[in-house]
């Protein structure tokens, strides 16, 4: 007797093969599907080209320095992360860690630490939210208003110092890079700090009714704004809390090298950026995440270090890097065409 369309599933062996196998297929194209999977992807291709080319790139201490050097930038790049998840960009995030370090180091030397630690706070978040207000109330494009910003506070940090550096003694003050070390492994406060950041901006991403409205900002301003999300305030928002990520990358900075230079990080602008791409975030906003960023941040670092180990010439590295770049937004070029299409 012929089984009837709606007679249930089939309890064969192999219907069930094929269902499992259809299942795995399912699972394995939604995991692919998603931002982070490609990032992920190239980090162990990478891994296993320098481990393959290099005798020293998987040395426990390498991977533990490859790790710490990552931190500054990271922490960076979750601010970046956000206000790109709006469809903006922040092209003087590094420049606010600089002012930031300078004004920690310039009150500090008067002996006042927390009166230091709080205008660094102070410098970082007001300067982030002037970069918010210009997009948001002046309606300035995110690439000229922070572009602009960029050049003053850069101009302003040598002009507060008279491009002088100042050295850092508080413990305080340098406690990011310090922690508890485990023969050649050190896990530095500033690294905790790090995955700790990007655990808890997951969750508030992908978790929260506020991750919800960023994402939906990013997507379609206008869309947003019909279904009663406030657009201006939710962008004034992440701008003025990428503010405080800048501020404790400032710290992070400090605990890795203890002097407050003006002249310092001046390629964290762009790599802060180039972790974001690479990490699968959308530079046309909503799509992408902090997880992903995470991995392009190592991948970022990792690429340095490997080439550096393997004796090529640093101009080859910032080649490397720009080649990934481009990879990454034809990609999310070529996603964005096929979802429309």
């Amino acid at each position: 007797m012929n089984a009837s369309p709606n007679s249930g599933p089939d309890l064969s062996v192999g219907g069930s093969s094929a269902h499992r196998k259809g299942g795995w297929r399912d699972a394995a194209a939604a995991a692919l599907a998603q931002p982070v999977a490609g990032p992920l992807l190239a980090l162990v291709v990478i891994l296993v080209v320098f481990s393959v080319g290099t005798d020293t790139f998987l040395n426990v201490g390498n991977l533990s320095l490859v790790f710490q050097q990552s931190v500054v930038i990271g922490t960076l790049a979750l601010g970046q992360t956000l206000i790109i998840l709006v469809a903006g960009i922040d092209l003087a995030c590094a420049a606010i860690m600089v002012l930031a370090t300078v004004v920690i180091g310039s009150v500090a030397l008067e002996g006042n630490i927390a009166l230091a630690f709080l205008l660094g706070a102070v410098v970082s978040l007001a300067a982030a939210a002037l970069n918010g207000l210009a997009v948001t109330r002046f309606r300035l494009p995110p690439f000229i208003a922070t572009l602009g910003m960029l050049t003053i506070l850069t101009a302003g940090a040598r002009l507060y110092t008279n491009s002088r550096s100042f050295p850092i003694a508080s413990d305080w003050l340098m406690l990011m890079g310090s922690g508890p070390t485990s023969g050649l492994v050190t896990f530095s406060y500033g690294s905790m700090l790090w995955v700790g950041l990007t655990v808890v901006m997951s969750y508030a991403l992908n978790q929260t009714a506020w991750g919800a409205h960023v994402y939906a900002v990013g997507n379609s301003p206008n869309a947003a704004r019909l279904n009663g999300i406030y657009v201006d305030r939710v962008i004034f928002g992440v701008y003025a809390l990428a503010g405080a990520f800048y501020f404790l990358a400032a710290w992070q900075a400090l605990g890795r090298t203890p002097i407050a230079d003006p002249s310092g990080y001046q390629a964290a602008n762009l790599d802060s950026i180039t972790a974001v791409v690479i990490g699968g975030s959308s530079l046309f906003g909503g799509r992408g995440g902090v997880a992903g960023t995470f991995v392009g941040t190592l991948i970022v670092t990792v690429l340095k270090n490997g080439l550096t180990q393997a004796g090529i010439d640093s101009l080859y590295q910032q080649i490397a890097t720009g080649i990934l770049v481009i990879l990454a937004v034809g990609w999310d070029q070529y996603f964005r065409s096929r979802r429309r299409s």
